[in-house]
């Protein structure tokens, strides 16, 4: 059963279409992130489904209740749905205690359950009960929102809605909170939708992941599927790095400069573009000129990995090639390319 359905919703601005037909379903108690760049629609898509905007056509279903259709909207406080914001928003004046309880009956100054709610919520965030008396200056970016992610979770909502809320954190801090909230969310069974312009955040934090472009969905599948099989190129580029190499298509092979290289039983024959990733390539220093070689032109260390690119031979693009950085090959230094795996191809651009 999908906790959430959102099927063929549209939404304009003046004469700007943010949405174009947006159809997205989200299994109970999973989670799904929505990726793209700014300005694409994925935070409009997040406020339809929340009841802040109203779509100028299709419906949204939540359960069993459908909670926007035509002419028909449910307020958003009779939806039950639980927001994260970006900061946090939490109100300066209250303690923590006091912010996590807001959506309780009595609040932090009431009957003892409720304060035993507010330290049960604190602890699955994973935050002592001490925190309950600290305002939210004295609490560090990633603990003001797990605060915020107690907060939301005191309604207990049917489902979690998530607007970029780490994307304020520096980058150790962000990797650490997003875990924390990840696995808070798998704890409680809470079907969640992460809205993120970031990749590596969504192919890490969901288990489906919705690339949007322009107001539409380019692809939706599981993290690993729309990475290693991305649909079109626009996709592939989006979610990290590629290779990109001129091959001609015969069955499941690709003829390119390293080769022969297998590629997807469905692909175009004839005149293609093979994409792989960086980590699919495995540089091997030579000292001949084997087929699929090139010179090591420059080399990007990344700490645990370095990024390699190599010039090959002939009139080719540049490849870059990423590998652990211990004994890795230096510049000047000729290698052969050799590939792991299936290679994307798509029709070659006319």
């Amino acid at each position: 059963m999908s906790q959430l359905v959102v099927d063929d919703v549209s939404k304009t601005f003046g004469h700007t279409r943010v949405l174009g037909g947006i159809t997205l379903e989200v299994p109970d108690g999973s989670s799904t992130a929505v990726v793209g760049s700014s300005g694409c629609g994925k935070t409009t898509l997040l406020r339809v489904i929340a009841g802040f905007e109203s779509p100028d056509s299709g419906s949204v279903s939540i359960g069993t209740e459908t909670v926007t259709r035509e002419r028909f909207s449910v307020p958003p406080q009779r939806r039950n749905v639980g927001y994260v914001a970006q900061d946090g928003a939490l109100f300066p004046h209250l303690t923590v205690g006091q912010n996590i309880a807001y959506g309780l009956r009595r609040g932090w100054r009431g009957p003892r359950g409720d304060k035993q709610r507010v330290c049960e919520l604190l602890d699955m965030v994973s935050l002592d009960a001490s925190y309950a008396q600290r305002r939210p200056h004295q609490l560090s970016g990633g603990q003001q929102q797990r605060v915020a992610l107690a907060r939301a979770l005191a309604r207990k909502p049917d489902i979690m809605l998530l607007d970029e809320p780490f994307s304020a954190l520096d980058a150790g801090l962000r990797a650490t909170t997003r875990q924390a909230v990840a696995e808070t969310l798998r704890a409680a069974g809470m079907t969640s939708i992460l809205v993120t312009h970031d990749q590596e955040e969504a192919l890490s934090f969901a288990e489906q992941v919705a690339v949007m472009r322009q107001g539409k969905f380019t692809q939706v599948g599981a993290p690993e599927e729309v990475y290693a099989t991305p649909t079109d190129l626009f996709t592939a580029r989006f979610l990290g790095d590629c290779v990109l190499l001129d091959a001609v298509i015969e069955g499941a092979v690709a003829k390119c400069v390293l080769g022969r290289v297998p590629v997807q039983k469905s692909a175009p024959s004839g005149q293609a573009t093979i994409m792989m990733r960086p980590e699919q390539l495995v540089a091997q220093v030579v000292s001949d000129n084997d087929q699929g070689s090139g010179v090591v032109r420059d080399v990007e260390f990344r700490g645990a990995d370095i990024m390699l690119t190599i010039a090959l031979d002939g009139d080719n693009e540049p490849v870059r090639v990423r590998r652990a950085s211990v004994a890795a090959p230096t510049m000047g230094e000729r290698v052969r390319l050799d590939m792991i795996g299936t290679a994307v191809a798509f029709e070659a651009a006319a």
